[in-house]
């Protein structure tokens, strides 16, 4: 009995350490274990796939996690429709660029995260529209398709639709969490579930995040020299990729605090 126990209170105790330390200190503690975990992933990950295979898992958890709080529970309350329909605009848009590539397991898992996010759209506009908080989801599309246009515009390298595709597609990517974000921020509180799926969001940022940074590494700074010579999509990738890890970072943090701190439903400050 005293084995058993003795794990489950380790964890209790490391979490009740945690929990007493200050922000900072939190904060420090957070960024030391990502660092860490960085190192471990460049010393035993040498396949740049796997960065996005794991990345591309975490978000279909947290699609999963979506897709049984709407078949089972019945409802679609604190899901931002917005944020799936744009989630399917960038998802179309990588796949045009995977096809142009031939990656043929890019292209199976985007297509797999597609059709599963179209299901989620179909159900929230159709089936469960009773329960959609229409009134809360209230950001205007254009807010983001707009200015991602011209960030695309700006930044196409030079290929074709291709190019434009591809940089409005990681553009709108980063920012396609701010309309569940906003509806959070509205409703001042975020259910179980929906707070799982924006975690796993997170999750699957920090893999994208530690593959650009793998690269940066291996290259020695070969990608940062790129921009010198008039490749600034490679710029602006990177300023979309730490655009959406710093909106994804802040949400993370309270996720995992009220995870420690035993909260079922999670509340956030008045900024996200």
């Amino acid at each position: 009995m005293g084995d058993k126990r003795a794990t489950p209170t380790a964890v209790k105790q490391l979490s009740r350490w945690i929990r007493s330390r200050s922000v900072r200190q939190q904060v420090s503690l957070a960024s030391i274990s990502a660092l860490i975990l960085l190192i471990l992933m460049k010393v035993f990950i040498r396949n740049y796939t796997y960065f996005y295979v794991a990345a591309q898992l975490a978000h279909s958890i947290g699609i999963l996690v979506l897709i049984y709080k709407l078949t089972i529970t019945k409802t679609c309350s604190g899901l931002s429709l917005k944020t799936q329909e744009l989630t399917a605009v960038f998802l179309f848009m990588r796949i045009i660029c995977h096809f142009e590539h031939i990656r043929d397991v890019y292209i199976v898992l985007d297509s797999l995260t597609l059709v599963c996010t179209l299901w989620m759209i179909y159900m929230i506009r159709f089936k469960l529209k009773s329960t959609y908080m229409q009134e809360l989801d209230n950001m205007p599309l254009y807010y983001v398709l707009v200015p991602c246009a011209v960030v695309g515009l700006i930044g196409n390298p030079g290929i074709g639709f291709i190019g434009l595709f591809y940089m409005y597609c990681k553009s709108v990517e980063a920012v396609s969490v701010l309309p569940q974000l906003q509806l959070i921020q509205n409703a001042k509180m975020v259910e179980p579930f929906t707070s799982h799926y924006v975690f796993a969001l997170g999750v699957a940022r920090f893999f994208v995040c530690a593959n650009w940074i793998i690269m940066l590494i291996d290259t020695k700074g070969g990608l940062l020299t790129e921009i010198g010579r008039g490749h600034l999509y490679i710029l602006l990738t990177l300023i979309a990729e730490v655009v959406q890890t710093f909106i994804l970072a802040d949400f993370c943090y309270y996720y995992v605090k009220s995870v420690m701190d035993g909260q079922r439903l999670m509340r956030l400050p008045s900024l996200v």
